[in-house]
Protein backbone atom coordinates (compact mmCIF):
# COMPACT_ATOMS: atom_id res chain seq x y z
CA UNK A 1 0.00 0.00 0.00
CA UNK A 2 1.72 3.57 -0.90
CA UNK A 3 0.75 5.14 2.77
CA UNK A 4 0.95 4.05 6.13
CA UNK A 5 -2.47 6.13 6.92
CA UNK A 6 -4.58 2.90 5.12
CA UNK A 7 -2.67 -0.07 7.03
CA UNK A 8 -5.35 -1.13 9.48
CA UNK A 9 -3.15 -2.68 11.80
CA UNK A 10 -1.11 0.49 12.93
CA UNK A 11 -4.91 2.34 13.03
CA UNK A 12 -4.38 1.55 16.97
CA UNK A 13 -0.73 2.70 17.28
CA UNK A 14 -1.51 6.01 15.59
CA UNK A 15 -4.28 6.99 17.52
CA UNK A 16 -2.51 6.83 20.43
CA UNK A 17 0.21 8.67 18.74
CA UNK A 18 -2.38 11.10 18.13
CA UNK A 19 -3.00 11.37 21.66
CA UNK A 20 0.21 11.76 22.67
CA UNK A 21 0.19 14.98 20.39
CA UNK A 22 -2.44 16.63 21.06
CA UNK A 23 -1.88 16.51 24.74
CA UNK A 24 1.84 17.12 24.49
CA UNK A 25 1.67 20.07 22.23
CA UNK A 26 -1.28 22.28 20.91
CA UNK A 27 1.19 24.05 18.36
CA UNK A 28 2.67 20.83 16.95
CA UNK A 29 -1.05 19.54 16.67
CA UNK A 30 -2.06 23.04 15.17
CA UNK A 31 0.33 22.91 12.29
CA UNK A 32 0.56 19.18 11.56
CA UNK A 33 -3.42 19.60 10.43
CA UNK A 34 -2.45 21.04 7.44
CA UNK A 35 -0.22 18.55 6.14
CA UNK A 36 -1.72 15.53 3.63
CA UNK A 37 -2.73 12.83 5.55
CA UNK A 38 0.61 10.58 5.03
CA UNK A 39 2.91 12.76 5.81
CA UNK A 40 0.74 13.99 9.32
CA UNK A 41 0.72 9.85 9.86
CA UNK A 42 4.74 9.49 9.84
CA UNK A 43 4.89 13.48 11.82
CA UNK A 44 2.76 11.87 14.61
CA UNK A 45 4.64 8.75 15.18
CA UNK A 46 8.11 10.97 15.30
CA UNK A 47 6.47 13.55 17.76
CA UNK A 48 5.20 10.54 19.99
CA UNK A 49 8.18 8.91 20.12
CA UNK A 50 10.26 11.97 20.67
CA UNK A 51 7.87 13.29 23.93
CA UNK A 52 7.84 9.64 25.06
CA UNK A 53 11.77 9.72 25.03
CA UNK A 54 12.21 13.12 26.52
CA UNK A 55 9.64 12.17 29.51
CA UNK A 56 11.92 9.02 29.57
CA UNK A 57 14.53 10.66 30.89
CA UNK A 58 12.82 13.79 32.31
CA UNK A 59 10.74 12.02 34.68
CA UNK A 60 13.33 9.18 35.52
CA UNK A 61 14.30 8.41 39.22
CA UNK A 62 17.94 6.94 37.24
CA UNK A 63 18.37 9.32 34.10
CA UNK A 64 21.31 7.23 32.81
CA UNK A 65 19.56 4.14 33.31
CA UNK A 66 16.59 5.58 31.26
CA UNK A 67 18.39 6.84 28.32
CA UNK A 68 20.51 3.10 28.30
CA UNK A 69 17.11 1.86 28.00
CA UNK A 70 16.06 4.46 24.74
CA UNK A 71 19.55 3.44 23.36
CA UNK A 72 18.39 -0.18 23.11
CA UNK A 73 14.86 0.66 22.29
CA UNK A 74 16.72 2.69 19.20
CA UNK A 75 18.70 -0.61 18.32
CA UNK A 76 15.05 -2.59 18.06
CA UNK A 77 13.63 0.10 15.74
CA UNK A 78 16.81 0.22 13.71
CA UNK A 79 16.80 -3.59 13.47
CA UNK A 80 12.90 -3.66 12.25
CA UNK A 81 12.27 -5.57 15.16
CA UNK A 82 10.51 -2.52 17.97
CA UNK A 83 9.90 -2.59 21.38
CA UNK A 84 5.91 -3.49 21.84
CA UNK A 85 5.47 0.51 22.50
CA UNK A 86 3.00 2.22 19.94
CA UNK A 87 5.12 5.52 19.23
CA UNK A 88 8.30 2.86 19.00
CA UNK A 89 6.23 0.51 16.39
CA UNK A 90 5.38 3.82 14.35
CA UNK A 91 8.61 5.07 14.92
CA UNK A 92 10.36 1.97 13.40
CA UNK A 93 7.93 2.21 10.26
CA UNK A 94 8.96 6.36 9.65
CA UNK A 95 12.68 5.23 9.86
CA UNK A 96 12.42 2.23 7.18
CA UNK A 97 10.22 4.38 5.02
CA UNK A 98 11.62 7.76 4.94
CA UNK A 99 15.35 6.44 5.47
CA UNK A 100 16.16 8.78 8.39
CA UNK A 101 19.86 8.09 9.64
CA UNK A 102 20.28 7.06 12.75
CA UNK A 103 22.64 9.81 13.99
CA UNK A 104 19.52 12.18 13.67
CA UNK A 105 17.72 10.25 16.62
CA UNK A 106 21.04 9.59 18.11
CA UNK A 107 21.52 13.11 18.95
CA UNK A 108 18.06 13.68 20.10
CA UNK A 109 19.02 11.23 23.07
CA UNK A 110 22.63 13.02 23.06
CA UNK A 111 20.70 16.27 23.83
CA UNK A 112 18.37 14.66 27.01
CA UNK A 113 21.32 13.17 27.97
CA UNK A 114 22.62 16.95 28.37
CA UNK A 115 19.65 17.55 30.42
CA UNK A 116 20.05 14.77 32.45
CA UNK A 117 23.07 16.25 33.34
CA UNK A 118 21.70 19.84 34.02
CA UNK A 119 24.37 21.65 31.93
CA UNK A 120 23.95 25.00 31.25
CA UNK A 121 25.71 27.01 27.89
CA UNK A 122 28.20 29.67 28.06
CA UNK A 123 27.57 31.36 25.06
CA UNK A 124 25.04 31.27 22.32
CA UNK A 125 26.78 29.26 20.23
CA UNK A 126 26.57 26.31 22.67
CA UNK A 127 23.35 27.18 23.52
CA UNK A 128 22.51 26.37 20.13
CA UNK A 129 24.70 23.19 19.65
CA UNK A 130 22.05 21.97 22.82
CA UNK A 131 19.05 23.32 20.50
CA UNK A 132 20.35 21.36 17.61
CA UNK A 133 20.02 18.34 19.38
CA UNK A 134 16.58 18.73 21.07
CA UNK A 135 14.78 20.36 18.23
CA UNK A 136 17.18 20.45 15.10
CA UNK A 137 17.11 16.97 14.84
CA UNK A 138 13.53 17.25 14.67
CA UNK A 139 13.26 19.58 11.48
CA UNK A 140 16.04 17.57 10.13
CA UNK A 141 13.75 14.73 10.29
CA UNK A 142 10.58 16.55 8.86
CA UNK A 143 12.59 17.63 6.09
CA UNK A 144 13.08 14.03 5.14
CA UNK A 145 9.50 12.83 5.83
CA UNK A 146 8.64 15.66 3.39
CA UNK A 147 11.04 14.29 0.93
CA UNK A 148 14.06 17.00 1.04
CA UNK A 149 17.83 15.77 1.08
CA UNK A 150 19.45 18.54 -0.24
CA UNK A 151 22.03 19.78 1.86
CA UNK A 152 20.83 23.78 1.90
CA UNK A 153 17.16 23.06 2.67
CA UNK A 154 18.18 20.56 5.75
CA UNK A 155 20.39 23.77 6.55
CA UNK A 156 17.20 25.83 6.74
CA UNK A 157 14.94 23.07 8.27
CA UNK A 158 17.55 22.59 11.17
CA UNK A 159 17.09 26.38 11.76
CA UNK A 160 13.79 25.87 12.33
CA UNK A 161 14.00 23.56 15.04
CA UNK A 162 16.56 25.54 16.62
CA UNK A 163 14.57 28.41 16.44
CA UNK A 164 11.32 26.81 18.06
CA UNK A 165 14.00 25.80 20.86
CA UNK A 166 15.34 29.40 21.62
CA UNK A 167 11.46 30.61 21.46
CA UNK A 168 10.21 27.82 24.19
CA UNK A 169 13.21 29.03 26.11
CA UNK A 170 12.55 32.41 26.43
CA UNK A 171 8.81 31.59 26.97
CA UNK A 172 9.30 29.38 30.13
CA UNK A 173 12.61 31.20 31.88
CA UNK A 174 10.46 31.50 34.78
CA UNK A 175 9.56 27.79 35.17
CA UNK A 176 12.99 26.13 34.47
CA UNK A 177 14.61 28.03 36.80
CA UNK A 178 11.83 27.76 39.61
CA UNK A 179 12.72 23.75 38.21
CA UNK A 180 16.54 24.10 39.02
CA UNK A 181 17.20 24.58 35.04
CA UNK A 182 18.86 27.73 32.98
CA UNK A 183 19.12 27.52 29.58
CA UNK A 184 19.95 31.15 28.77
CA UNK A 185 23.19 31.94 27.61
CA UNK A 186 25.34 32.58 31.09
CA UNK A 187 27.73 34.85 29.26
CA UNK A 188 24.52 37.22 27.95
CA UNK A 189 23.71 37.17 31.79
CA UNK A 190 27.04 38.22 32.93
CA UNK A 191 26.61 41.43 30.75
CA UNK A 192 23.28 41.88 31.80
CA UNK A 193 24.71 42.58 35.93
CA UNK A 194 22.52 38.96 36.19
CA UNK A 195 23.78 36.41 38.47
CA UNK A 196 22.98 33.36 37.15
CA UNK A 197 23.18 31.39 40.41
CA UNK A 198 20.94 34.04 42.03
CA UNK A 199 18.63 33.79 39.28
CA UNK A 200 17.92 29.95 39.60
CA UNK A 201 18.09 30.16 43.73
CA UNK A 202 15.35 33.22 43.82
CA UNK A 203 13.80 33.70 40.11
CA UNK A 204 12.25 37.08 39.25
CA UNK A 205 11.79 39.42 36.39
CA UNK A 206 13.86 42.77 35.68
CA UNK A 207 14.21 45.03 32.90
CA UNK A 208 17.96 43.28 32.51
CA UNK A 209 16.16 39.86 31.93
CA UNK A 210 13.64 41.26 29.84
CA UNK A 211 16.99 42.54 28.14
CA UNK A 212 18.62 38.77 27.70
CA UNK A 213 15.11 37.55 26.71
CA UNK A 214 14.70 39.94 23.98
CA UNK A 215 17.97 39.19 22.82
CA UNK A 216 16.80 35.52 22.65
CA UNK A 217 14.25 35.99 20.87
CA UNK A 218 15.69 38.43 17.85
CA UNK A 219 18.15 35.46 17.50
CA UNK A 220 15.16 33.09 17.03
CA UNK A 221 13.39 35.42 14.74
CA UNK A 222 16.48 35.53 12.26
CA UNK A 223 16.57 31.72 12.41
CA UNK A 224 12.69 31.94 11.36
CA UNK A 225 13.36 34.14 8.68
CA UNK A 226 15.93 31.89 7.34
CA UNK A 227 13.94 28.47 7.77
CA UNK A 228 11.24 30.52 5.52
CA UNK A 229 13.28 29.93 2.01
CA UNK A 230 14.08 26.14 3.18
CA UNK A 231 10.23 26.02 3.06
CA UNK A 232 10.36 27.62 -0.50
CA UNK A 233 12.18 24.04 -1.38
CA UNK A 234 9.58 21.88 0.00
CA UNK A 235 7.01 20.52 -2.36
CA UNK A 236 3.59 22.69 -2.37
CA UNK A 237 1.80 20.26 -0.66
CA UNK A 238 4.00 20.99 2.44
CA UNK A 239 4.41 24.40 2.87
CA UNK A 240 1.62 25.62 4.40
CA UNK A 241 1.58 23.59 7.33
CA UNK A 242 5.83 24.14 7.83
CA UNK A 243 4.52 28.06 7.57
CA UNK A 244 2.31 27.53 10.53
CA UNK A 245 4.62 25.90 12.85
CA UNK A 246 7.25 28.36 11.95
CA UNK A 247 4.26 31.77 12.33
CA UNK A 248 2.89 29.88 15.14
CA UNK A 249 6.03 28.88 17.45
CA UNK A 250 7.09 32.79 16.12
CA UNK A 251 3.54 33.96 17.56
CA UNK A 252 4.53 32.71 21.24
CA UNK A 253 7.51 34.73 21.14
CA UNK A 254 5.11 37.74 20.14
CA UNK A 255 2.91 36.72 23.19
CA UNK A 256 5.95 37.33 25.68
CA UNK A 257 6.75 40.50 23.99
CA UNK A 258 2.97 41.38 24.80
CA UNK A 259 3.42 40.57 28.10
CA UNK A 260 6.70 42.74 28.68
CA UNK A 261 9.13 40.26 28.31
CA UNK A 262 8.25 38.67 31.66
CA UNK A 263 8.35 34.95 31.34
CA UNK A 264 8.98 34.74 34.66
CA UNK A 265 5.75 35.84 36.46
CA UNK A 266 3.65 34.21 33.60
CA UNK A 267 3.83 31.58 31.14
CA UNK A 268 2.61 32.99 27.58
CA UNK A 269 -0.02 31.54 25.61
CA UNK A 270 -1.16 32.20 22.34
CA UNK A 271 -5.03 31.74 22.10
CA UNK A 272 -6.97 29.64 19.41
CA UNK A 273 -8.17 32.90 17.75
CA UNK A 274 -4.86 34.09 17.04
CA UNK A 275 -3.94 30.69 16.53
CA UNK A 276 -6.52 30.33 13.77
CA UNK A 277 -5.46 33.84 12.09
CA UNK A 278 -1.66 32.58 12.29
CA UNK A 279 -3.20 29.28 9.98
CA UNK A 280 -4.89 31.32 7.29
CA UNK A 281 -1.59 33.88 7.24
CA UNK A 282 0.02 30.36 7.02
CA UNK A 283 -1.65 29.19 3.87
CA UNK A 284 -1.55 32.49 1.93
CA UNK A 285 2.62 32.53 2.67
CA UNK A 286 2.31 29.35 0.95
CA UNK A 287 2.22 30.73 -2.29
CA UNK A 288 5.10 33.54 -1.98
CA UNK A 289 8.33 32.83 -2.59
CA UNK A 290 11.72 34.24 -0.51
CA UNK A 291 14.55 35.28 -1.73
CA UNK A 292 17.56 32.39 -1.98
CA UNK A 293 19.79 31.55 0.86
CA UNK A 294 22.18 29.32 0.71
CA UNK A 295 24.19 29.73 3.82
CA UNK A 296 25.53 26.97 5.71
CA UNK A 297 23.76 25.50 8.34
CA UNK A 298 24.47 26.72 12.19
CA UNK A 299 28.40 25.13 12.96
CA UNK A 300 26.96 23.47 15.78
CA UNK A 301 24.34 21.81 13.09
CA UNK A 302 26.37 20.78 10.07
CA UNK A 303 26.93 17.20 11.32
CA UNK A 304 22.71 16.75 10.89
CA UNK A 305 23.40 17.71 7.58
CA UNK A 306 26.29 15.83 6.76
CA UNK A 307 24.33 12.59 8.01
CA UNK A 308 21.05 13.79 6.12
CA UNK A 309 21.86 15.05 2.90
CA UNK A 310 21.40 12.53 -0.22
CA UNK A 311 19.84 9.91 2.39
CA UNK A 312 17.50 8.93 -0.14
CA UNK A 313 14.23 10.22 1.18
CA UNK A 314 13.78 12.66 -2.19
CA UNK A 315 13.63 9.22 -3.96
CA UNK A 316 11.15 8.01 -1.49
CA UNK A 317 9.16 11.15 -2.06
CA UNK A 318 9.10 10.54 -6.04
CA UNK A 319 7.15 7.27 -5.72
CA UNK A 320 4.53 9.15 -3.53
CA UNK A 321 1.11 9.94 -5.94
CA UNK A 322 0.22 13.60 -5.91
CA UNK A 323 -3.02 14.48 -4.37
CA UNK A 324 -5.33 17.20 -4.85
CA UNK A 325 -3.99 19.34 -2.17
CA UNK A 326 -4.28 22.79 -3.11
CA UNK A 327 -8.28 22.79 -3.35
CA UNK A 328 -7.66 21.58 0.40
CA UNK A 329 -5.54 24.60 1.09
CA UNK A 330 -8.71 26.77 -0.44
CA UNK A 331 -11.17 25.05 2.04
CA UNK A 332 -9.13 25.91 4.37
CA UNK A 333 -8.45 29.75 3.96
CA UNK A 334 -12.63 30.45 3.42
CA UNK A 335 -13.31 27.85 6.72
CA UNK A 336 -10.72 30.11 9.06
CA UNK A 337 -11.82 33.35 7.23
CA UNK A 338 -15.08 32.59 8.13
CA UNK A 339 -14.79 31.74 11.87
CA UNK A 340 -12.91 35.14 11.82
CA UNK A 341 -15.62 36.98 10.78
CA UNK A 342 -18.11 34.99 13.22
CA UNK A 343 -15.84 35.98 16.07
CA UNK A 344 -15.81 39.08 15.14
CA UNK A 345 -20.11 39.19 14.86
CA UNK A 346 -19.88 37.47 18.52
CA UNK A 347 -17.79 40.13 19.63
CA UNK A 348 -19.84 43.07 18.64
CA UNK A 349 -23.35 41.35 19.62
CA UNK A 350 -21.60 40.74 23.03
CA UNK A 351 -20.71 44.68 23.25
CA UNK A 352 -24.20 45.84 22.06
CA UNK A 353 -25.68 43.24 24.90
CA UNK A 354 -23.26 45.22 27.89
CA UNK A 355 -24.47 48.59 26.45
CA UNK A 356 -27.80 47.82 26.78
CA UNK A 357 -27.67 46.32 29.88
CA UNK A 358 -25.60 49.48 31.58
CA UNK A 359 -28.86 51.77 30.70
CA UNK A 360 -31.03 49.16 32.27
CA UNK A 361 -28.87 49.07 35.20
CA UNK A 362 -28.61 53.08 35.49
CA UNK A 363 -32.02 53.42 34.88
CA UNK A 364 -34.17 50.34 35.66
CA UNK A 365 -32.21 48.33 38.66
CA UNK A 366 -34.97 46.27 39.02
CA UNK A 367 -35.27 44.97 35.84
CA UNK A 368 -31.84 44.24 35.74
CA UNK A 369 -32.52 41.78 38.45
CA UNK A 370 -35.28 39.83 36.67
CA UNK A 371 -32.75 40.00 33.41
CA UNK A 372 -29.80 38.80 34.88
CA UNK A 373 -30.80 34.65 34.31
CA UNK A 374 -31.52 35.71 30.99
CA UNK A 375 -28.04 37.80 30.56
CA UNK A 376 -25.90 34.88 31.66
CA UNK A 377 -27.40 33.11 28.51
CA UNK A 378 -26.60 35.34 25.74
CA UNK A 379 -23.13 35.65 26.77
CA UNK A 380 -20.39 36.02 24.36
CA UNK A 381 -19.59 32.00 23.19
CA UNK A 382 -16.29 30.98 24.56
CA UNK A 383 -13.40 31.09 21.36
CA UNK A 384 -12.96 27.11 22.13
CA UNK A 385 -16.45 26.80 20.57
CA UNK A 386 -14.47 28.30 17.37
CA UNK A 387 -11.66 26.07 17.77
CA UNK A 388 -13.46 22.78 18.34
CA UNK A 389 -15.57 24.09 14.79
CA UNK A 390 -12.35 24.41 13.29
CA UNK A 391 -10.46 20.87 14.72
CA UNK A 392 -13.90 19.66 13.18
CA UNK A 393 -14.02 20.64 9.89
CA UNK A 394 -10.23 20.04 9.27
CA UNK A 395 -10.88 15.94 10.46
CA UNK A 396 -13.52 16.20 7.96
CA UNK A 397 -10.99 17.46 5.01
CA UNK A 398 -8.58 14.34 6.65
CA UNK A 399 -11.20 12.18 6.38
CA UNK A 400 -12.17 13.60 2.59
CA UNK A 401 -8.49 13.27 1.14
CA UNK A 402 -8.23 9.61 3.32
CA UNK A 403 -11.14 8.75 1.01
CA UNK A 404 -9.52 10.38 -2.14
CA UNK A 405 -6.35 8.30 -1.09
CA UNK A 406 -8.20 4.95 -1.04
CA UNK A 407 -9.85 5.58 -4.24
CA UNK A 408 -6.12 6.49 -5.79
CA UNK A 409 -5.17 3.38 -4.37
CA UNK A 410 -7.74 1.21 -5.69
CA UNK A 411 -6.98 2.95 -8.90
CA UNK A 412 -3.53 1.93 -9.00
CA UNK A 413 -4.10 -1.42 -7.99
CA UNK A 414 -6.74 -2.32 -10.67
CA UNK A 415 -4.44 -0.87 -13.12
Amino acid sequence: MSSLEIIPELAVDQEECRELMRGGSKTFSAASLLLPADVRVAATGLYAFCRLADDAVDLAEDPRGALGALRRRLDLIYAGTPAPIPADREFAQVVARYRIPRPLPEALLEGFEWDAQGRRYETYDDLTAYGTRVAGTVGAMMALLMGTDDAVALARATDMGVAMQLTNIARDVGEDARAGRLYLPLAWLREAGIDPDALVANPGFSPALAGVIERLLAAADVLYARAAVGIDALPTRYRAAMHAARLLYAEIGRAVERQGLDSVSSRAVVGWGDKARVIAKAIRASSRRHAPDDSPALPAAQFLVTAAAGCGAAAVARERPAYPWRRLEQRLVWTLELFERLERKEREAAQLRRARDAILERNVGKVIEQASPVEAMHEAPPWHRVEERIAWTLELFERLERHEQHVAASASAAR
